[in-house]
Protein backbone atom coordinates (compact mmCIF):
# COMPACT_ATOMS: atom_id res chain seq x y z
CA UNK A 1 0.00 0.00 0.00
CA UNK A 2 1.36 3.40 -1.09
CA UNK A 3 2.36 5.99 1.77
CA UNK A 4 0.94 8.71 -0.16
CA UNK A 5 -1.85 10.32 1.30
CA UNK A 6 -4.83 10.20 -1.66
CA UNK A 7 -7.97 11.54 -1.95
CA UNK A 8 -10.43 10.73 -4.93
CA UNK A 9 -13.28 13.27 -5.56
CA UNK A 10 -16.05 11.85 -7.44
CA UNK A 11 -18.40 14.33 -9.51
CA UNK A 12 -21.48 14.51 -10.23
CA UNK A 13 -24.96 16.63 -11.05
CA UNK A 14 -26.73 16.36 -8.00
CA UNK A 15 -30.17 16.29 -7.33
CA UNK A 16 -32.80 18.13 -4.79
CA UNK A 17 -32.78 16.40 -1.51
CA UNK A 18 -36.92 17.55 -1.07
CA UNK A 19 -39.14 18.76 -3.38
CA UNK A 20 -38.76 22.46 -1.60
CA UNK A 21 -34.85 22.27 -3.44
CA UNK A 22 -36.43 21.27 -6.71
CA UNK A 23 -36.69 25.22 -7.18
CA UNK A 24 -33.33 26.13 -5.96
CA UNK A 25 -31.42 23.81 -7.21
CA UNK A 26 -32.99 24.50 -11.03
CA UNK A 27 -32.04 27.81 -10.12
CA UNK A 28 -28.24 26.86 -9.70
CA UNK A 29 -28.46 24.70 -12.90
CA UNK A 30 -29.37 27.32 -15.04
CA UNK A 31 -27.43 29.83 -13.60
CA UNK A 32 -24.84 28.24 -14.99
CA UNK A 33 -22.56 29.93 -17.99
CA UNK A 34 -21.87 26.02 -19.29
CA UNK A 35 -25.42 25.64 -19.90
CA UNK A 36 -26.92 29.26 -20.71
CA UNK A 37 -24.68 30.76 -22.86
CA UNK A 38 -25.28 33.30 -25.59
CA UNK A 39 -24.34 37.40 -26.25
CA UNK A 40 -25.04 38.68 -23.24
CA UNK A 41 -25.61 35.96 -21.05
CA UNK A 42 -23.61 37.32 -18.32
CA UNK A 43 -26.11 40.22 -17.79
CA UNK A 44 -29.60 38.16 -18.09
CA UNK A 45 -28.59 34.49 -16.81
CA UNK A 46 -29.57 35.22 -13.06
CA UNK A 47 -33.00 36.67 -13.76
CA UNK A 48 -33.30 34.13 -16.62
CA UNK A 49 -32.39 31.34 -14.77
CA UNK A 50 -34.63 32.52 -11.78
CA UNK A 51 -37.37 32.90 -14.15
CA UNK A 52 -36.81 28.79 -15.72
CA UNK A 53 -36.57 27.62 -12.08
CA UNK A 54 -39.73 29.57 -10.84
CA UNK A 55 -41.58 28.39 -13.84
CA UNK A 56 -40.61 24.92 -14.17
CA UNK A 57 -40.53 24.12 -10.43
CA UNK A 58 -43.95 22.86 -9.54
CA UNK A 59 -44.15 20.47 -12.69
CA UNK A 60 -40.47 19.07 -11.86
CA UNK A 61 -41.58 18.77 -8.04
CA UNK A 62 -44.41 16.66 -9.06
CA UNK A 63 -42.00 14.12 -10.57
CA UNK A 64 -39.90 13.96 -7.71
CA UNK A 65 -42.91 13.04 -5.25
CA UNK A 66 -43.86 10.03 -8.16
CA UNK A 67 -39.92 8.88 -7.31
CA UNK A 68 -39.83 9.06 -3.93
CA UNK A 69 -40.22 12.98 -2.96
CA UNK A 70 -36.21 13.34 -3.97
CA UNK A 71 -33.63 12.81 -6.08
CA UNK A 72 -31.75 9.33 -4.62
CA UNK A 73 -28.56 10.49 -7.01
CA UNK A 74 -26.41 11.08 -3.33
CA UNK A 75 -27.47 7.90 -1.56
CA UNK A 76 -26.63 5.92 -4.87
CA UNK A 77 -23.11 8.42 -4.93
CA UNK A 78 -22.02 7.89 -1.71
CA UNK A 79 -22.67 4.38 -1.96
CA UNK A 80 -20.47 4.12 -4.90
CA UNK A 81 -17.94 6.51 -3.28
CA UNK A 82 -17.86 3.99 0.14
CA UNK A 83 -17.40 1.14 -2.37
CA UNK A 84 -14.38 2.74 -4.01
CA UNK A 85 -12.75 3.35 -1.45
CA UNK A 86 -13.18 -0.62 -0.32
CA UNK A 87 -11.95 -1.07 -3.48
CA UNK A 88 -8.74 0.60 -3.82
CA UNK A 89 -7.90 -0.27 -0.07
CA UNK A 90 -5.49 -3.36 -0.39
CA UNK A 91 -3.29 -0.33 -2.81
CA UNK A 92 -4.51 3.04 -1.48
CA UNK A 93 -5.94 4.14 1.72
CA UNK A 94 -7.62 6.92 0.23
CA UNK A 95 -10.39 9.51 1.08
CA UNK A 96 -13.12 9.25 -1.30
CA UNK A 97 -15.44 12.88 -1.36
CA UNK A 98 -18.46 13.53 -3.44
CA UNK A 99 -18.36 17.05 -4.92
CA UNK A 100 -22.60 17.74 -6.49
CA UNK A 101 -22.68 20.48 -9.32
CA UNK A 102 -26.20 21.91 -8.54
CA UNK A 103 -26.77 21.22 -5.17
CA UNK A 104 -25.53 19.80 -1.80
CA UNK A 105 -22.78 18.37 -1.08
CA UNK A 106 -21.28 21.19 -2.90
CA UNK A 107 -17.75 20.84 -4.35
CA UNK A 108 -16.65 23.51 -1.72
CA UNK A 109 -17.00 20.91 0.62
CA UNK A 110 -15.09 18.51 -1.72
CA UNK A 111 -12.25 21.33 -1.49
CA UNK A 112 -12.64 22.04 2.23
CA UNK A 113 -12.42 17.79 2.81
CA UNK A 114 -9.18 17.68 0.58
CA UNK A 115 -7.48 20.94 2.20
CA UNK A 116 -7.74 19.53 5.85
CA UNK A 117 -7.22 15.97 5.35
CA UNK A 118 -3.38 16.42 4.15
CA UNK A 119 -3.24 14.76 1.01
CA UNK A 120 -0.59 14.45 -0.68
CA UNK A 121 -2.57 13.93 -4.70
CA UNK A 122 -6.11 13.91 -5.09
CA UNK A 123 -7.66 12.04 -7.98
CA UNK A 124 -10.41 14.39 -9.85
CA UNK A 125 -12.69 11.56 -11.24
CA UNK A 126 -16.30 12.93 -12.91
CA UNK A 127 -19.12 10.60 -13.15
CA UNK A 128 -19.41 11.62 -15.99
CA UNK A 129 -17.85 8.48 -18.72
CA UNK A 130 -18.51 10.92 -21.76
CA UNK A 131 -16.74 14.50 -21.81
CA UNK A 132 -18.80 17.93 -22.36
CA UNK A 133 -18.63 20.99 -21.68
CA UNK A 134 -21.83 20.90 -19.72
CA UNK A 135 -20.46 18.20 -17.63
CA UNK A 136 -17.28 17.15 -17.30
CA UNK A 137 -15.87 21.07 -18.36
CA UNK A 138 -18.40 22.66 -15.95
CA UNK A 139 -17.60 20.53 -13.10
CA UNK A 140 -14.17 21.04 -13.52
CA UNK A 141 -14.83 24.53 -13.72
CA UNK A 142 -15.86 24.34 -10.44
CA UNK A 143 -13.34 22.87 -9.08
CA UNK A 144 -11.05 25.21 -9.69
CA UNK A 145 -12.93 28.01 -8.77
CA UNK A 146 -13.85 26.67 -5.11
CA UNK A 147 -9.86 25.79 -4.82
CA UNK A 148 -8.38 28.92 -5.24
CA UNK A 149 -11.66 30.41 -2.92
CA UNK A 150 -11.02 27.70 -0.16
CA UNK A 151 -7.21 27.75 0.21
CA UNK A 152 -6.61 24.76 -1.72
CA UNK A 153 -2.77 25.03 -2.91
CA UNK A 154 -2.50 22.64 -6.17
CA UNK A 155 0.65 21.90 -7.79
CA UNK A 156 4.02 22.57 -7.02
CA UNK A 157 4.30 23.15 -3.06
CA UNK A 158 0.90 21.36 -2.78
CA UNK A 159 -1.07 19.07 -3.77
CA UNK A 160 -0.36 16.92 -6.88
CA UNK A 161 -3.56 16.71 -9.16
CA UNK A 162 -4.15 13.90 -11.56
CA UNK A 163 -7.85 14.67 -13.93
CA UNK A 164 -9.83 11.72 -15.85
CA UNK A 165 -11.41 13.24 -18.62
CA UNK A 166 -13.55 10.66 -19.86
CA UNK A 167 -13.97 6.88 -19.56
CA UNK A 168 -16.58 5.72 -22.35
CA UNK A 169 -14.44 2.85 -23.74
CA UNK A 170 -12.84 1.44 -20.86
CA UNK A 171 -13.22 -2.28 -20.82
CA UNK A 172 -15.18 -2.88 -17.65
CA UNK A 173 -17.21 0.32 -18.24
CA UNK A 174 -18.00 -1.76 -21.59
CA UNK A 175 -18.42 -5.27 -19.34
CA UNK A 176 -20.66 -3.36 -16.49
CA UNK A 177 -23.12 -2.42 -19.52
CA UNK A 178 -23.21 -5.77 -21.29
CA UNK A 179 -23.61 -7.74 -17.79
CA UNK A 180 -26.81 -5.23 -16.87
CA UNK A 181 -28.32 -5.46 -20.11
CA UNK A 182 -27.92 -8.87 -20.38
CA UNK A 183 -29.93 -9.01 -17.16
CA UNK A 184 -32.48 -7.28 -18.17
CA UNK A 185 -32.90 -9.52 -21.29
CA UNK A 186 -34.01 -12.63 -19.15
CA UNK A 187 -36.91 -10.94 -18.23
CA UNK A 188 -38.47 -11.18 -21.90
CA UNK A 189 -38.67 -15.04 -21.19
CA UNK A 190 -39.74 -16.95 -24.16
CA UNK A 191 -39.83 -13.99 -26.62
CA UNK A 192 -37.32 -14.43 -29.52
CA UNK A 193 -34.47 -11.80 -29.29
CA UNK A 194 -35.79 -10.29 -32.96
CA UNK A 195 -38.67 -9.30 -31.66
CA UNK A 196 -36.98 -7.34 -28.94
CA UNK A 197 -36.02 -3.97 -29.30
CA UNK A 198 -32.49 -2.60 -27.03
CA UNK A 199 -33.01 1.02 -27.36
CA UNK A 200 -30.08 2.93 -25.81
CA UNK A 201 -30.49 6.53 -24.75
CA UNK A 202 -28.21 9.11 -23.80
CA UNK A 203 -29.04 11.87 -22.13
CA UNK A 204 -28.69 15.11 -25.00
CA UNK A 205 -26.85 17.98 -25.41
CA UNK A 206 -27.21 20.79 -27.68
CA UNK A 207 -26.20 20.19 -31.54
CA UNK A 208 -24.21 23.67 -31.06
CA UNK A 209 -21.81 22.24 -28.45
CA UNK A 210 -20.79 19.18 -30.54
CA UNK A 211 -20.56 21.32 -33.70
CA UNK A 212 -18.15 23.46 -31.81
CA UNK A 213 -15.91 20.80 -30.93
CA UNK A 214 -17.37 18.82 -27.92
CA UNK A 215 -16.48 15.24 -28.21
CA UNK A 216 -20.25 13.92 -26.47
CA UNK A 217 -21.58 12.65 -29.44
CA UNK A 218 -18.97 10.83 -31.15
CA UNK A 219 -17.75 9.06 -27.68
CA UNK A 220 -21.94 7.99 -26.80
CA UNK A 221 -21.85 5.98 -30.78
CA UNK A 222 -18.23 4.78 -29.76
CA UNK A 223 -19.71 3.51 -26.02
CA UNK A 224 -22.97 1.80 -27.92
CA UNK A 225 -20.62 0.38 -30.64
CA UNK A 226 -18.40 -1.00 -28.17
CA UNK A 227 -21.04 -2.42 -25.66
CA UNK A 228 -22.80 -4.00 -28.97
CA UNK A 229 -20.07 -5.96 -29.99
CA UNK A 230 -19.19 -7.26 -26.55
CA UNK A 231 -23.02 -8.39 -25.75
CA UNK A 232 -23.42 -10.15 -29.48
CA UNK A 233 -27.27 -9.46 -29.37
CA UNK A 234 -29.38 -10.67 -32.50
CA UNK A 235 -31.87 -8.50 -31.35
CA UNK A 236 -32.17 -4.64 -33.43
CA UNK A 237 -30.57 -1.84 -31.88
CA UNK A 238 -30.99 1.87 -31.95
CA UNK A 239 -29.76 4.69 -30.63
CA UNK A 240 -31.34 8.11 -29.49
CA UNK A 241 -31.25 11.17 -27.25
CA UNK A 242 -33.27 12.10 -24.12
CA UNK A 243 -34.32 15.22 -22.11
CA UNK A 244 -34.25 17.99 -24.11
CA UNK A 245 -35.04 21.67 -22.61
CA UNK A 246 -35.80 25.01 -24.52
CA UNK A 247 -36.05 25.37 -28.01
CA UNK A 248 -32.53 25.03 -29.21
CA UNK A 249 -31.61 21.99 -31.53
CA UNK A 250 -30.77 19.13 -29.72
CA UNK A 251 -29.12 15.66 -30.74
CA UNK A 252 -31.35 13.72 -32.22
CA UNK A 253 -33.66 11.21 -32.73
CA UNK A 254 -35.18 12.08 -29.59
CA UNK A 255 -36.68 9.05 -27.55
CA UNK A 256 -40.02 10.06 -27.62
CA UNK A 257 -40.12 10.02 -31.45
CA UNK A 258 -37.73 6.71 -31.02
CA UNK A 259 -40.60 5.00 -29.48
CA UNK A 260 -43.67 6.87 -31.32
CA UNK A 261 -41.24 4.92 -34.63
CA UNK A 262 -41.08 1.48 -33.10
CA UNK A 263 -44.50 1.46 -32.20
CA UNK A 264 -45.87 2.09 -35.49
CA UNK A 265 -43.81 -0.39 -36.79
CA UNK A 266 -45.51 -3.05 -34.77
CA UNK A 267 -42.21 -3.18 -32.59
CA UNK A 268 -44.01 -4.66 -29.16
CA UNK A 269 -40.97 -5.34 -27.11
CA UNK A 270 -38.51 -2.65 -26.12
CA UNK A 271 -35.77 -2.47 -23.50
CA UNK A 272 -34.71 0.77 -22.32
CA UNK A 273 -30.92 0.95 -22.01
CA UNK A 274 -29.81 4.21 -20.59
CA UNK A 275 -26.15 5.03 -21.60
CA UNK A 276 -24.80 7.91 -20.04
CA UNK A 277 -25.99 7.69 -16.37
CA UNK A 278 -24.15 5.69 -14.18
CA UNK A 279 -26.79 6.01 -10.91
CA UNK A 280 -30.39 6.14 -11.12
CA UNK A 281 -32.16 9.71 -10.66
CA UNK A 282 -34.74 11.89 -12.15
CA UNK A 283 -34.32 11.03 -15.84
CA UNK A 284 -34.03 7.27 -15.68
CA UNK A 285 -36.80 6.67 -12.68
CA UNK A 286 -39.23 9.11 -13.89
CA UNK A 287 -38.80 10.15 -17.57
CA UNK A 288 -37.57 6.61 -19.09
CA UNK A 289 -39.63 4.53 -16.50
CA UNK A 290 -42.58 6.35 -15.70
CA UNK A 291 -43.40 9.17 -18.25
CA UNK A 292 -41.68 7.15 -21.67
CA UNK A 293 -43.18 3.57 -19.97
CA UNK A 294 -47.09 5.09 -20.28
CA UNK A 295 -46.39 6.42 -23.82
CA UNK A 296 -45.24 3.41 -24.89
CA UNK A 297 -47.74 1.28 -23.44
CA UNK A 298 -50.72 3.49 -24.76
CA UNK A 299 -48.84 3.11 -28.67
CA UNK A 300 -49.46 -0.51 -27.93
CA UNK A 301 -46.12 -1.90 -26.94
CA UNK A 302 -46.78 -4.88 -24.72
CA UNK A 303 -43.56 -5.42 -22.76
CA UNK A 304 -41.21 -2.26 -21.70
CA UNK A 305 -37.88 -2.92 -19.71
CA UNK A 306 -35.45 -0.25 -18.42
CA UNK A 307 -31.87 -1.43 -17.79
CA UNK A 308 -31.23 0.09 -14.32
CA UNK A 309 -28.47 2.56 -13.66
CA UNK A 310 -24.44 1.04 -12.76
CA UNK A 311 -24.86 2.03 -9.38
CA UNK A 312 -22.53 0.23 -7.42
CA UNK A 313 -22.33 -2.33 -9.59
CA UNK A 314 -19.13 -4.90 -8.82
CA UNK A 315 -17.76 -4.58 -12.42
CA UNK A 316 -18.67 -0.48 -12.56
CA UNK A 317 -16.77 -0.25 -9.51
CA UNK A 318 -13.95 -2.21 -10.39
CA UNK A 319 -13.93 -0.11 -13.21
CA UNK A 320 -13.54 3.38 -11.10
CA UNK A 321 -11.12 1.40 -9.08
CA UNK A 322 -8.81 0.57 -12.08
CA UNK A 323 -9.17 4.24 -13.65
CA UNK A 324 -7.97 5.81 -10.00
CA UNK A 325 -5.08 3.51 -9.61
CA UNK A 326 -4.18 4.33 -13.46
CA UNK A 327 -4.14 7.72 -13.06
CA UNK A 328 -1.84 7.66 -9.82
CA UNK A 329 0.41 5.80 -12.12
CA UNK A 330 0.57 8.49 -14.22
CA UNK A 331 -1.45 6.74 -16.92
CA UNK A 332 -3.35 9.16 -19.47
CA UNK A 333 -7.03 8.92 -19.16
CA UNK A 334 -9.05 7.40 -21.41
CA UNK A 335 -7.80 3.49 -23.05
CA UNK A 336 -5.26 3.59 -26.46
CA UNK A 337 -8.40 3.36 -28.78
CA UNK A 338 -9.71 6.57 -27.03
CA UNK A 339 -7.28 8.19 -27.56
CA UNK A 340 -6.54 7.40 -31.23
CA UNK A 341 -9.88 8.30 -31.92
CA UNK A 342 -10.25 11.30 -30.60
CA UNK A 343 -7.17 12.30 -32.09
CA UNK A 344 -8.49 12.20 -35.50
CA UNK A 345 -7.41 14.23 -38.35
CA UNK A 346 -9.42 17.69 -36.36
CA UNK A 347 -10.34 19.12 -39.70
CA UNK A 348 -10.11 22.74 -38.29
CA UNK A 349 -8.54 24.30 -35.09
CA UNK A 350 -10.27 23.27 -32.12
CA UNK A 351 -11.87 25.31 -29.70
CA UNK A 352 -11.13 25.42 -25.67
CA UNK A 353 -13.90 23.20 -25.39
CA UNK A 354 -11.92 20.19 -24.55
CA UNK A 355 -8.40 19.01 -25.05
CA UNK A 356 -9.61 16.59 -28.10
CA UNK A 357 -11.74 17.78 -31.10
CA UNK A 358 -13.93 15.45 -32.84
CA UNK A 359 -13.28 14.73 -36.63
CA UNK A 360 -15.45 16.30 -39.07
CA UNK A 361 -17.68 13.93 -39.71
CA UNK A 362 -19.00 13.74 -36.48
CA UNK A 363 -20.63 17.17 -36.72
CA UNK A 364 -24.26 17.81 -36.81
CA UNK A 365 -26.05 19.51 -39.55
Amino acid sequence: MTAERVAVVLFQLGGPDSTDAVEPFLYNLFCDPDIIDFPGAFLARKPLARFIASRRSAKVAEHYREIGGKSPILELTNAQAAALKEALAPAVDAGVFVAMRYWKPFTSEAVRGVREGGYDRVVLLPLYPHYSKATTLSSMKEWRREAVRGGLRIGPGGIREEVVCCFHNHPLYVRALVENIDEALRKFDGIPPGEIDIVFSAHGVPVSLVNAGDPYKMQIEETVRLVVAAGAWSSPRTLCYQSKVGPAKWLRPGLDETIHKLAASGRRNLLIVPVSFVTDHIETLHEINIETREEALALGVERFEMVPGLNSGTTFIACLAGITLAALRGVPAGTETCRGLCNRNPGGAPTSLCPHWPARDSLVR
